[in-house]
């Protein structure tokens, strides 16, 4: 885990915070703190270290803590209608976040989730990926995956935060595995430290 500093943030109210240079011990910054100054801000953002076959390579932040409430989200399903957190309230959901459905980890995944999510009561396995919902759709549609709900995030940056910052599949989500529980809090996560490895899914399916 990597943490860097990002001076882009623009604020655009008027009051002015003066910083003092004070000789202490440098305060512990979280993900979600801002240190204002002259209009603009300088906020620490934690980045995760993984790999690519071996290589190392960087995510644009780190995974929501275990206990938070997950937050909300719009994907964009096989018909192009919209999908939203709210849409599987009551249910525990499985969040299988990956690069695309075209790689073969990937496609495996996704089978591997629709073989055993029919095995579990009141429980949701979502697919998420930034390939288009016909993609997506033609795929499930050859391989007979009926179990498993399957949305893109091709015109959604919720998810944005799980993206891959360099490499050459910069830009799209690392492999992540989120599990919601019935009231919408996080009860396990996982991001593989290796995209082409598998997820753990017997991990994700027992913290259900």
């Amino acid at each position: 885990m990597e943490a860097i500093l990002d001076k882009t943030c623009l604020i655009k109210s008027k009051e002015k915070t003066k910083i003092q240079r004070k000789k202490q011990s440098k305060p512990k910054f979280t993900s979600n703190d801002f240190i204002k100054k002259d209009y603009f801000c300088t906020k620490l953002i934690i980045m995760a270290t993984i790999s690519l076959k071996g290589n190392p390579i960087n995510t644009k932040n780190d995974l929501p803590a275990i206990g938070s409430q997950m937050h909300a989200f719009e994907l964009v399903a096989s018909d192009l209608s919209t999908k939203s957190l709210q849409d599987f309230a009551g249910k525990n959901i499985i969040l299988n976040i990956f690069p695309s459905i075209d790689t073969g980890t990937c496609a495996t995944s996704v089978r591997t989730f629709n073989e055993k999510a029919a095995q579990i009561e009141n429980t949701v396995v979502i697919c998420v990926s930034k390939d288009l919902p016909f993609a997506m759709n033609r795929f499930c549609g050859a391989e007979g995956i009926q179990n498993v709900a399957t949305l893109s995030a091709f015109r959604s940056n919720d998810f944005d935060y799980l993206n891959m910052t360099d490499g050459p599949l910069k830009g799209l989500t690392s492999r992540v595995i989120i599990v919601v529980n019935q009231e919408g809090k996080i009860v396990h996560h996982e991001q593989v430290s290796d995209i082409v490895n598998e997820p753990n899914y017997e991990t994700a399916l027992a913290s259900i």
